[in-house]
């Protein structure tokens, strides 16, 4: 594929995440896909996910924790088999109803026309910050 076909499966990739079609996204990804955010553990979503399966874990603890959430982007360079966005992701925790607002980063490297590799880029701080207070109360 070339960069413009690239740029356009990402664009269908978060139209198809505004929509709530994770089936979508999963079927466009290899199967030894690395979806990678680093963070903290107390975000359910955090580390490096393997395969559409673990992909699907990421999405569901996301669906499962939050709320109102709301995923921008307003920036898209792609360069070869790699797709670069930025933008801002906000979302509501269900747990304390802390809201939380970041800029984002996402990378995405394309193999044969299916993402192979994800890394997601955002300010894991301020989210542990909205978990953690659940954490607390739960205690």
């Amino acid at each position: 594929m070339n960069e413009q076909d690239n740029t356009a499966a990402v664009k269908a990739l978060y139209a198809a995440f505004g929509r709530g079609d994770i089936q979508y996204i999963l079927e466009r990804l290899t199967g030894d896909i690395e979806w990678t955010l680093e963070g903290p553990a107390i975000l359910p979503f955090a580390g490096t996910m393997q395969g559409p399966d673990g992909v699907l874990t990421f999405f569901q603890a996301l669906a499962t924790t939050q709320d109102d959430r709301k995923l921008t982007i307003d920036t898209i360079v792609a360069q070869g088999d790699m797709v670069a966005t930025m933008g801002r992701y906000a979302a509501t925790v269900k747990a304390t109803g802390k809201r939380f607002d970041s800029a984002v980063a996402h990378f995405f490297t394309f193999r044969n026309g299916k993402v192979a590799k994800f890394n997601d880029f955002v300010n894991t701080a301020l989210m542990a910050e909205a978990y953690q207070q659940a954490a607390a109360a739960s205690r």
